[in-house]
């Protein structure tokens, strides 16, 4: 049996590999990257490394990240996905979104998979990636084979 330690390992692990395709597979494509739970600000910093001339829209229901890991001004959108990721649309569409929203609450984090990808669907550029801590759908997704033997993470295509 893995211990606490080995799975968040495996995990961030994982996350970064993920990350790290997603950025090779979106190079060329114009648009903002979304990072859809900012959380610690963890994988916002490497989105930062990763996309260092894009603009990088974070999203969480409250502040938890410390200063030198969350954006600035507009590109820190704070409350209910619900409401924060509608009052985006309009805006360019994004060439990547990480959603990074699971928790230890299966029943709850499936519940919300349903309703948040028709959001993030929403705010999405053709050709674009949307990439997930928990598996999701859209008609317009098209899943990505990703090999994850650590640590289940999800990669889709927006057709």
């Amino acid at each position: 049996m893995d211990s606490r330690l080995d799975r968040m390992i495996a995990r961030l692990t994982t996350q970064r590999r993920a990350l790290e395709r997603a950025a090779e597979e979106t190079r060329g494509l114009p648009g903002p990257v979304l990072e859809i739970g900012l959380g610690k600000g963890r994988t916002y910093s490497h989105l930062r490394k990763l996309f260092p001339d894009r603009r990088i829209i974070a999203f969480d229901r409250d502040l938890h990240a410390p200063a030198d890991a969350a954006p600035a001004g507009a590109d820190l959108v704070l409350g209910d996905f619900r409401e924060t990721l509608s009052a985006l649309s309009g805006c360019a569409p994004a060439a990547l979104a990480h959603a990074d929203f699971g928790s230890e609450d299966r029943a709850r984090d499936t519940a919300q998979a349903g309703w948040l990808a028709a959001l993030i669907d929403a705010l999405m550029a053709p050709g674009g990636l949307v990439v997930s801590d928990r598996a999701m759908q859209s008609p317009r997704w098209t899943p990505l084979p990703f090999d994850t033997p650590d640590w289940p993470y999800f990669l889709w295509r927006v057709n």
